[in-house]
């Protein structure tokens, strides 16, 4: 199977400063979080909630094609995307 994001859920977290979507490969389902940082690096200023969401949707497309990168390397339990998985 490869991965897939068949729900455009995503959520901020507060606590992390970043965004949390999922991932689904068959039947498992595999955590991704975005840091603050990577979103930033994507768009300039990013300092609400609602603007590191706004970032979020509109890097989207980069967005999953990072975290299919990242997966493609093998698994694991989760996986955080950084401003250096961001080319």
């Amino acid at each position: 199977m490869t991965l897939q994001f068949p729900n455009p859920s995503r959520s901020f977290d507060e606590q992390r400063k970043g965004v949390r979507f999922t991932g689904h490969d068959g039947m498992f389902e595999i955590p991704f979080f975005v840091e603050a940082a990577a979103l930033a690096k994507l768009k300039q200023a990013v300092p609400s909630e609602r603007d590191f969401l706004a970032a979020f949707d509109a890097a989207r497309k980069t967005i999953l094609d990072v975290a299919r990168e990242a997966y493609s390397h093998g698994r694991r339990k989760s996986y955080t995307l950084t401003a250096g998985d961001f080319r």
